[in-house]
């Protein structure tokens, strides 16, 4: 039996569908990130899973028990919001004992020793007596998930966590969040719009789309093998090309640069070279205008006599190919 599961879920805002019959499982120990773009229902399903927003129908399940109609101070999970929503008059110590003070009868002593304990486990020891505006944007959420860990939730609801953050920061913070979920085996559920985090740190991905979900999956199941053309589309690059009877899409990594006389599957000429660091992008357009980007190592493409105006041939793996009616978004034709 899951940990969490919502079961055909609805939710409307006036007359405008928020969440449209959402059913999502969730394992106990399970980092789960819901993904998707602004608008897609990710933050309203999160809320109803705390309790926050109620529901129009459906039903919400923690740990096998019908929770739909529980108030949030009774489903005992943790939440981290994009804000923080940290006390600013507080210092790091006072924001983690004030949750602590209110829910767990102990001495203070003890009190004091949870907050110690969680602090150093997100290496927070050093700053316990500042307060949030002498902080990083990165110590104020690591305190946020210190006050969230403290209260040993039964699970953890991540909002947004690391959207404010530069992108060095929230490169480290994410690793740093992933292996305390790890090391505290707590169920945990994550919204996000940046595929980069979901793929990174999920064990499982619900990706969403128009109040509906698309797809739910492992980071290389969703990545690998898009159910629908808006995955595809949405989830890193993808080529969609036009067939007879619908649409090949195929990641620009997975095409291959081959010899004239080698087995080539469509011809193009090179409109413009991208150097990515470790990888360069080619873009070419085929006779028909339909361009193309492939992506294979800097090493491999620096061996390569390859430069705008100059003819490629392209070989598409069968293997690696999907097929869908239509293609997500643009497509030139």
């Amino acid at each position: 039996m899951s940990f969490l599961e919502v079961k055909n879920v609805v939710k409307r805002f006036d007359n405008q569908s928020a969440l449209n019959n959402v059913s999502i499982n969730v394992e106990k120990g399970e980092l789960v990130c819901i993904l998707g773009p602004s608008g897609c229902g990710k933050t309203t399903l999160l809320r109803t899973i705390a309790g926050l927003e109620t529901t129009d129908s459906g039903k919400i399940f923690i740990d096998g028990k019908d929770a739909t109609f529980l108030p949030p101070a009774k489903r005992n999970f943790g939440i981290v919001f994009q804000s923080y929503a940290l006390f600013p008059n507080m210092t790091v110590m006072g924001n983690v004992l004030f949750g602590l003070k209110q829910k767990v009868r102990a001495s203070k002593a003890e009190l004091r020793r949870r907050a110690e304990e969680v602090l150093e486990m997100v290496d927070l020891t050093d700053h316990s007596d500042k307060y949030p505006r002498q902080l990083s944007g990165g110590q104020q959420q690591r305190t946020a998930l210190a006050r969230a860990i403290a209260l040993s939730p039964s699970f953890l609801l991540l909002d947004e966590p690391l959207s404010a953050l530069d992108a060095k920061v929230r490169t480290k913070l994410r690793g740093e969040i992933r292996e305390i979920q790890k090391q505290l085996g707590v169920t945990t559920v994550m919204v996000t719009h940046d595929q980069e985090e979901a793929l990174t740190m999920a064990d499982k991905v619900i990706v969403m789309n128009n109040s509906v979900v698309e797809q739910v999956g492992t980071p290389k199941e969703i990545y690998g093998n898009p159910a629908t053309n808006f995955v595809a589309g949405f989830i890193g690059s993808m080529n969609f090309l036009k067939v007879d009877g619908g649409i090949k899409a195929i990641r620009p990594e997975r095409i291959k640069l081959v010899g004239r006389f080698d087995t080539f599957d469509l011809k193009a000429n090179v409109s413009a070279v991208e150097f990515k660091g470790p990888l360069t992008r080619v873009y070419a357009r085929t006779k028909n205008a339909a361009e193309v980007s492939i992506e294979l190592p800097s090493q491999s493409f620096d061996n390569m006599n390859i430069r705008a105006g100059a003819q490629v041939f392209l070989r598409l793996p069968e293997e690696h190919i999907s097929r869908y009616t239509e293609a997500w978004g643009e497509i030139a034709v």
